[in-house]
């Protein structure tokens, strides 16, 4: 997900999240310079328009926004997710709004004492208001894990009660990184949730690659029906691990390293994930059911020497070196109409370098990454697209410390 450390006066100097080792001092932790991405068979296909950040609620104080998001039936206000535990609301026509309605405050439940924690991902039911759900994946303490919840929504969508919540599924975790993730519906019904590998670095325990357990993994459940044994959630008949003896029958995907957004193209019903790297290489995936993506035995296309794990794993679809950034941050495909030429690109960035790429697949491949948009100095902490297809991204201004504010900023045509 995000870097280990604040933002520091050059790039060359910035400490990966992931990337560092746990056991040295903050000061001594440095982005390593990585060889050169192999040349890879790149489609042709048209040309991918520049884009240009614009800044969306100057007026309103964010602290480290994480994600903004839609409620079905409600195209003109945005959900803005906090880190420390506070989900806004907020019409972005209104350009001089000074403070947010609060939908709900659980910071008295989450922990965001490390970096990657916190609260991390939110989505609306979608069959909202039919069924007036909220489902929120957080992280708290003592001990440290990992939430997955199910929250009441008034029918105005307004308020989330805090006092609702019933929680769906626990994850242990024994570090404070890596903690993924993104939780989102498919086009199926069904909900997706991607969970990081536990953390430290090189995941010491090779979760990536054991189905016993969910670290590392994409899972895939029914949160509309109940588990045969009273679980608030049932498993899905083709879940590719249902029947195996020890692997975890929600597993949808596995050997996934700290997935930090993922999103379906609303056109294909495509999963694209970004996945966050560990010493050398960042990359992005499509995740298809049972599909193995080989963390810790390999990081991107390549071997990792502190890996293990064997089988068939499924390459990324690109991949980029800590020469051009250090940790990505997954995007969406855009499906607007606001800016010509750009349907059905890939937008992903890095949050470091604040850099924004765009990708085409034409006949099962990608187009070679083009930069679309960069803005230095703020560090994309989410990439969403709204009901319109409008892109919008969270930044952190300047550095992540605990507290730092953020900003909104919509991605519109640049000027030809």
């Amino acid at each position: 997900m995000f870097l280990a450390a604040s933002l520091a006066a050059s790039i060359a100097l910035i400490p990966v999240l992931g990337s560092e080792d746990p056991g040295a001092p903050q000061s001594a932790r440095r982005a390593k310079a990585a060889a050169p991405a192999t040349e890879r068979e790149y489609a042709t296909g048209p040309a991918i328009p520049k884009l240009r950040y614009q800044r969306m609620l100057p007026e309103l104080k964010l602290v480290r926004p994480v994600q903004v998001f839609q409620r079905p039936g409600d195209a003109a206000n945005l959900y803005i997710i906090e880190q420390p535990g506070r989900i806004l609301i907020a019409d972005p026509s209104k350009s001089d709004t000074a403070e947010a309605a609060i939908a709900l405050d659980i910071r008295e439940r989450v922990n965001d004492q490390g970096n990657e924690e916190g609260l991390l991902s939110a989505v609306f039911h979608p069959e909202f208001p039919k069924k007036r759900e909220i489902f929120l994946y957080y992280t708290a303490a003592k001990p440290r894990r990992s939430i997955l919840s199910r929250f009441t929504v008034s029918e105005d969508g307004k308020t989330i009660d805090p006092a609702t919540e019933e929680i769906i599924l626990t994850q242990s975790q024994p570090y404070s990184n890596h903690n993924g993730g993104t939780v989102v519906f498919g086009p199926d019904g069904m909900l997706y949730l991607s969970v990081g590998d536990g953390g430290a670095a090189d995941d010491p325990h090779h979760y990536g690659q054991n189905l016993g357990t969910f670290l590392g993994k994409v899972l895939r459940i029914d949160v509309n029906k109940k588990g045969a044994d009273g679980a608030p959630y049932a498993v899905p008949a083709d879940n590719p691990f249902v029947g195996t003896e020890g692997a975890k029958p929600e597993i949808w995907a596995w050997g996934t390293r700290n997935i930090w957004r993922m999103a379906f193209d609303p056109k294909t019903g495509d999963l694209w994930a970004g996945d966050v790297g560990q010493n050398e290489w960042e990359e992005i995936s499509l995740i298809v059911k049972g599909g193995n993506y080989g963390w810790n035995a390999r990081e991107g296309f390549h071997p990792f020497a502190r890996g293990k794990g064997e089988g068939v794993f499924i390459d990324p679809i690109v991949e980029y070196s800590h020469r051009e950034g250090l940790s990505v941050t997954g995007g969406v495909v855009y499906r607007g109409k606001e800016i010509e030429g750009l349907d059905g690109v890939y937008i992903y960035g890095d949050f470091v370098f604040g850099t924004v790429w765009g990708i085409r697949m034409v006949d099962g491949k990608p187009t070679k990454p083009a930069v679309i948009a960069q803005r230095r100095g703020e560090l994309i902490s989410s990439i969403d697209a709204m009901q319109d297809g409008t892109v919008v991204v969270s930044t952190f201004n300047g550095g992540q410390d605990r507290g730092n504010p953020g900003s909104l900023w919509k991605l519109v045509a640049a000027p030809k």
